[in-house]
């Protein structure tokens, strides 16, 4: 028993670690401890739908390789690439294998692992608003972090504790509900907004196809529409405020994604549009190549035609966008594209079960997919390099193939 407890508690601070390394923002540091990670909880057996999703991104890999080898790139953005492009691949594994089939709550692994990254984001969030003084919401940010999935998965999590069975006492669960809330909030993202919204009303079963579902759908609409009317009344100023900044970037979010045309010589057209300008040099840079079909590979990298600061860098040529679906596909073309979607639409296959714990696994799969749909274009969906929410997903398919074993 005592041998079972120290290999459950060695997973679960594996687990942590490995969910908040990629918070540093060193893709070095993460891919080693991911790596080593892997390799040392290799498993024996895989279930067949873990290993049929997985294999649709290290298809998407292989294509990329294959597509760079028909042009010279320099070795180092070759390497990166291919480091870059393991991140889903390495996500999942790292999630399925530190699951254990003698851990009583599976699903506190994540809870702990969310709260962890709370704390330590709200003392980032203290450093930089108490410490730094931070005038405005982008610096208060730029010091605290932009985003994070994980915690909103924590969060909806134990809002569902008891559907999903965490035997939390009362007193715990409201205490990490404020935490991981307050911490949410504090990101000040967009998209994890929508986020929480979409998972919610997936485990609330929304999503099915049915009546209630296309009442939600138009509901939706409804509400959307009520509330771009109302920040276009109240007409938010670019560089106001937090709370003016916040809803200028709601504001402007159907153009910063979907804008078809950017004129780089208006400075404010650029930056409140640069994601679509991403967009936009990408499919031109492709077009005149010719390479849509089958993409430019590992390697390729897309002309910005001017110097632009990313980050702390100024870059003219970037590999990787911000825009999830046109990276697989500057990569590995339509090809990879279409197998990218397959992975996303396949979160919505079996969406019925008679366990009630497979039930709400499957509702979890269903919001994840919404949730990629919208995300890929802002975000990267799971290629964004500070993603953590594959080893999630990992973690529930070997849950999920425990359940389903325990049934059968």
């Amino acid at each position: 028993m005592n041998r079972i407890l120290q290999k459950e508690f060695q997973l679960q601070i594996l687990f942590i670690l490995c969910v908040i390394v990629p918070f540093f923002n060193n893709y070095e540091l993460s891919f080693a401890l991911w790596g080593v990670s892997i390799i040392a909880t290799l498993k024996k057996q895989y279930s067949m739908p873990f290993v049929k999703h997985l294999l649709l991104y290290v298809a998407i890999l292989l294509l990329a390789i294959a597509a760079g080898l028909f042009f010279k790139y320099p070795k180092y953005y070759v390497i990166r690439d291919i480091a870059y492009i393991l991140k889903p691949i390495m996500g999942l594994l790292l999630g399925y294998q530190l699951f254990h089939y003698k851990i009583k709550q599976p699903l506190r692994f994540v809870v702990y692992a969310g709260v962890a990254i709370a704390s330590y984001h709200m003392l980032m969030v203290f450093y930089g608003i108490v410490i730094k003084r931070a005038p405005s919401l982008s610096q208060i940010r730029y010091y605290a972090g932009f985003f994070n999935d994980f915690e909103v998965y924590a969060l909806i999590f134990i809002l569902f504790g008891r559907e999903l069975k965490l035997g939390f006492s009362k007193k715990t669960q409201i205490y990490f509900i404020s935490l991981l809330g307050l911490s949410a909030f504090f990101y000040l993202a967009r998209t994890n907004f929508i986020q929480f919204i979409i998972l919610f009303l997936a485990l609330k079963g929304f999503f099915a196809l049915n009546k209630r579902f296309l009442i939600t759908v138009v509901s939706g609409v409804f509400a959307i529409a009520l509330l771009f009317s109302a920040i276009h009344i109240y007409n938010p100023k670019r560089l106001g405020g937090p709370v003016d900044e916040f809803l200028y970037k709601i504001q402007n979010a159907p153009n910063e994604a979907f804008k078809t045309s950017v004129n780089r010589a208006d400075w404010k057209d650029f930056n409140d549009n640069y994601r679509s300008y991403e967009n936009i040099r990408t499919l031109d840079q492709m077009t005149h190549n010719k390479t849509l079909l089958f993409g430019e590979g590992i390697g390729s990298r897309v002309n910005l035609k001017q110097d632009v600061y990313l980050g702390d860098m100024k870059l003219r040529y970037i590999s990787f966008l911000h825009n999830g679906y046109v990276t697989v596909l500057l990569k590995a073309g339509l090809i990879g594209l279409g197998i990218y979607l397959i992975s996303i639409f396949s979160f919505f296959k079996n969406s019925r079960a008679k366990n009630e714990q497979v039930k709400y696994i499957n509702l979890i799969f269903i919001g994840t997919g919404v949730f990629l749909i919208i995300s890929n274009w802002v975000f990267m969906g799971f290629y964004n390099l500070v993603d953590t929410k594959t080893m999630l997903i990992g973690f529930l398919f070997a849950y999920k193939f425990k359940l389903n074993a325990e049934i059968s």
